[in-house]
């Protein structure tokens, strides 16, 4: 049953947004903070937008948007902070300023996943900063509109899956555009930055994650079960092998009441992702790995339509994953979950630093000192000790090293000037 309609952009409708971008940015980057900055509020109807366009359940689509709002609050209330600086110059009689500037147009990419979070976040500190944003969204979320800011300021434009290379490529190398901020896959990114690399555009990237939560002999294993299994992002849950067998029956618990046999399976809004996870399971299982939890060949029914559904999967929890299968390594962007022994510390922090992601993680353990110990080796922008993979907070700095890899100043350039007195 459709939900909504809309047009696929074409390569005029991107040009048209480039050059309304272009227009406002002179206005709108001398805009004074108390003058600007972007509406939030109709809480319900976006979080009834997102379950009914993703298929989230309720309470993360409340935390969603209540989220997003809480990033609104937060960036509006740093914009007054933004500082250049007075250094001191060598030469007798010169002096120096060094001045915070927008950029002008900035291109943002975001993904459909964490709809308003996301959403949000890709375009907020670009346009608090004095910059203008044609925003490019995923053809999932159409629903998703730009208000609250003068005409030019946000233009969200959306592309079908066949149309959104050829439309990025012509955005990135849009002479207007100063910069690019992309949310989302790392193969994505990779060609997102080659072809920014090639235009001379500077990019920041938010790719991908394969989160590790270290579960250390002395953790308090029924919190650990509990945080484990409601993370979205945990992919990779590393346990001492002494305490595996009694971890092993609380994970079960966790799961039975956070994610019951008769409960909603989760969707993936892609038929792709679904293959792709029942994939790398399969991979798996082929080569020596057990199911802890799950059966990655049901086929979920649709609960509103009373029928196969090609989009939806539950939770398949795969144990004795090794570094000769695909799930150990690459990212599943969906509901599967491995659970590995390890020795000890060493070997747990080895095994989380051998990704090539670096986004978020965990470590559970009783000893704070300990936790913080272990949290400082391990290669990744945030670590959470005794609580989940994601601690997604304004107030807090967001991103990632390695393939994962924002605050005002990254939306800011600076100008040096000095002159004679």
């Amino acid at each position: 049953m459709p939900l909504w309609f809309y047009s696929s952009a074409s390569s005029a409708d991107a040009d048209a947004a480039v050059a309304a971008a272009s227009a406002a940015f002179p206005v709108w980057s001398k805009t004074k903070p108390a003058g600007g900055g972007p509406a939030a509020g109709r809480a319900k109807e976006f979080q009834t937008h997102m379950i009914e366009e993703t298929g989230s359940g309720a309470p993360f689509a409340q935390f969603d948007v209540f989220t997003a709002a809480d990033h609104i609050r937060d960036a509006a209330g740093r914009i007054s902070s933004i500082a250049g600086s007075i250094p001191i110059c060598k030469d007798e009689g010169t002096s120096a300023l060094v001045l915070k500037e927008p950029y002008g147009v900035i291109l943002s990419i975001a993904p459909w996943n964490a709809v308003h979070i996301l959403g949000v976040r890709s375009v907020l500190f670009t346009i608090a900063t004095g910059n203008t944003c044609p925003s490019l969204r995923p053809q999932h979320r159409p629903r998703f509109h730009g208000r609250g800011s003068p005409p030019g300021v946000l233009n969200i434009i959306y592309t079908t899956r066949a149309d959104s290379p050829a439309i990025t490529a012509q955005l990135i190398a849009a002479p207007a555009i100063r910069k690019i901020n992309f949310t989302g896959s790392t193969a994505v990114g990779a060609a997102i930055a080659a072809a920014a690399g090639k235009a001379l555009r500077p990019c920041l990237l938010e790719l991908g994650g394969k989160a590790a939560a270290i579960v250390l002999e002395d953790a308090d294993l029924e919190r650990a079960a509990t945080q484990c299994v409601i993370c979205m992002a945990t992919e990779r849950i590393l346990v001492c092998a002494s305490v595996m067998d009694a971890f092993r029956p609380l994970l079960k618990q966790a799961i039975a009441g956070f994610a019951p046999a008769e409960g909603p399976a989760a969707v993936l809004v892609q038929g792709s992702a679904v293959k792709r996870n029942r994939a790398l399971v399969a991979d798996a299982l082929s080569k020596g790995a057990t199911l802890l939890h799950g059966d990655h060949m049901v086929v979920e029914g649709h609960p509103e339509m009373g029928m196969a559904s090609e989009t939806r999967m539950r939770l398949v929890v795969v144990e004795g994953v090794t570094a000769e299968m695909a799930l150990y390594r690459e990212e599943s962007f969906g509901p599967s979950v491995s659970v590995i022994a390890v020795k000890d510390e060493e070997e747990a922090i080895a095994i989380s630093n051998a990704s090539e992601y670096g986004l978020n993680g965990a470590v559970f353990t009783r000893d704070l000192a300990r936790g913080i110990r272990v949290a400082k080796r391990l290669e990744c922008g945030s670590v959470h000790i005794n609580s989940i993979t994601v601690h997604d907070e304004a107030v807090l700095p967001h991103g990632g090293v390695k393939s994962s890899t924002p605050a005002l100043t990254s939306f800011l350039r600076s100008k040096t000037i000095t002159f004679q007195e």
